[in-house]
């Protein structure tokens, strides 16, 4: 028990100082699934959710927390959009970037079967592919105001990440602009 107390305070004490933002799971630490459970409440429209590969950095933003999840790709996102699904409050806005469709298996193996089950993962969400440095420079804009959560997976293929914006999950921009023209 002292053990575990003084390794999780060290820890802490060591992310505190180096101003680390990163989270990797130690003994007594919450689970992966945990943080996401207890983010989620507290997220709305605005903030993110990044299901990333393996060699996305960890960011020095303070709004960014990076948790390393020792998980594939696809257990992660399941799990995530199933979180999100199960929030009344948001709708998860989902952004992939363009260049995965342009890998070649020859190039990264396994990027044919990761398409394929991504594509059944993402199936009836509202999806956009857009080009890696203009989905990066939206988070980073958005982290100056808002939270990221970016859980980083053992995933080992190029353009493999997936990026969550939060919006409103009980108002949309139709009834949005109609209010807007009430006014």
């Amino acid at each position: 028990m002292k053990t575990t107390l003084f390794t999780t305070a060290a820890a802490v004490m060591a992310a505190l100082l180096t101003g680390c933002s990163t989270v990797c799971p130690t003994e007594g630490a919450l689970s992966w699934q945990k943080q996401l459970e207890q983010a989620v409440p507290v997220y709305g429209h605005r903030n993110w959710i990044v299901v990333a590969d393996s060699a996305y950095p960890s960011q020095s933003n303070p709004a960014i927390t990076t948790i390393y999840t020792g998980s594939t790709q696809t257990e992660v996102l399941a799990y995530v959009l199933r979180i999100i699904e199960e929030a009344p409050h948001i709708q998860a806005v989902v952004m992939t970037d363009a260049e995965l469709a342009a890998v070649k298996e020859e190039a990264a193996p396994g990027i044919e079967a990761y398409r394929k089950e991504l594509e059944a993962l993402l199936e009836g969400k509202q999806v956009s592919a857009e080009p890696h440095e203009d989905i990066i420079r939206k988070l980073d804009e958005d982290a100056k105001l808002f939270n990221v959560l970016l859980l980083k997976t053992d995933m080992t293929i190029p353009y493999t990440s997936v990026f969550i914006r939060l919006d409103c999950g009980y108002w949309d921009a139709e009834r949005e602009a109609q209010l807007q023209d009430s006014l």
